[in-house]
């Protein structure tokens, strides 16, 4: 397939998903009742706001595409998740958990984002620069939640049969290798196991959490794989690219193979548990494409001038054609990259971009499980 048609495609496909998200997104019902969040900066939404470390946006320029309010996103507008929600069909977006325990308002049926900022699978990744919320803790915080559901329904079964129908979303790992792996001289874990022994441990703590998930009622999960980090700008910046080649590739391949494991591991819950559904994201294969091919003319560096730790600085201005950046800062996608993200997450642009399906068929397959007579 020429350039051209490619970058026709793509304008097309952003154009009638831009439409669908205005028309789903106003939409009083959703194609999923509830919608759990789990992951790190790439999906927080204001989790880390109050909490004692860097790694926290809640400050311009962050949000000045999102009604010019920064939030706590670490990108200028919507993140994937919210984007997601939009095709969801939810009228707001899934509040954080954070706000959730302050307002007693809040809506928690319609789910909660758990996510933090420099998080992972690992307890310890992240924490040099300061308190975050672990996959662990976030796996507690759920089951705060759970009961608090429990609670509103007055019945555990009824609650369960609620959780069942939600969907879950869970994207962690790639600070164990950002925020930990690959800084040796901070943790031990790049000293201690090679790239394939680290992914064994990392898919094996993984899959104890996403266990206790499916004990308090996952049964449609969404589990992402990790992307390119090697080809982040401050990868690019701080260890050099490798040689014939514009990223770091030694990272790449280390991620890989925990992609691959976790593919595998998808697989062994689908044939472990009929009752339930998961799927595996491919976001290392949807980020592996010519980004000029997509229409954006910068993908090395990010939009905003960033201070030591690879966040934008406080208040100074972001460049002005904000749609042909891949990149906000030195870590995170643009919303434009994210519009494009989500939705190939959502339909499937490629047949590789999910396994064993895209997330829209996984909704309706599901729903067909859980009510057979639909399919009659």
């Amino acid at each position: 397939m020429s350039v051209l048609v490619m970058n026709i495609m793509m304008i097309i496909l952003s154009l009638s998903l831009s439409l669908s998200i205005e028309t789903v997104g106003s939409s009083s019902s959703s194609s999923v009742d509830c919608f759990f969040i789990f992951g790190d900066s790439l999906a927080d939404n204001g989790n880390n706001n109050n909490l004692l470390t860097l790694a926290k946006v809640n400050y311009q320029p962050y949000g000045i595409d999102f009604h010019n309010s920064p939030t706590g996103r670490f990108t200028n507008g919507k993140n994937t998740v919210d984007i997601i929600g939009d095709l969801l069909g939810f009228d707001e977006y899934i509040p954080s958990f954070a706000s959730s325990l302050l307002n007693e308002s809040s809506n928690l049926m319609s789910g909660v984002n758990y996510a933090s900022g420099a998080s992972g699978i690992l307890s310890i990744s992240g924490k040099h620069m300061g308190d975050n919320i672990g996959l662990g803790k976030q796996m507690k915080n759920h089951k705060i939640v759970v009961s608090k559901i429990v609670e509103k329904l007055g019945d555990k079964k009824l609650a369960k049969e609620y959780l069942n129908k939600c969907l879950y979303w869970v994207a962690m790992g790639n600070n164990d290798y950002i925020n930990n792996y690959f800084m040796p001289w901070i943790y031990p874990y790049g000293n201690l196991y090679n790239p394939n022994q680290y992914a064994n441990l990392l898919i094996q703590k993984y899959s104890d959490q996403i266990m206790s998930l499916y004990n308090n009622g996952a049964r449609m999960v969404a589990l992402n794989g990790l992307g390119q980090i090697g080809c982040t700008p401050n990868s690019i910046k701080t260890y050099g690219a490798s040689n014939g080649s514009t990223c770091v590739d030694y990272m790449n391949d280390a991620v890989q193979l925990f992609n691959q494991k976790l593919v595998t591991l998808v697989d062994k819950f689908n044939s472990d548990f009929a009752d339930a559904k998961f799927i595996y994201i491919n976001s290392y294969g949807m980020g592996s494409g010519d980004p000029t091919e997509a229409g954006f003319k910068v993908w090395d560096v990010g939009c905003c001038s960033v201070n030591e730790i690879g966040q934008c600085k406080k208040l100074e201005k972001p460049c002005e054609n904000r749609t042909e950046y891949v990149f906000w800062d030195s870590f995170h996608p643009t919303e434009a990259s994210n519009l494009i993200t989500a939705n190939r997450i959502y339909k499937a642009y490629d047949p590789s971009d999910s396994h064993p399906m895209d997330l829209s068929t996984l909704i309706q397959s599901f729903q067909l499980l859980i009510n057979p007579i639909m399919s009659m």
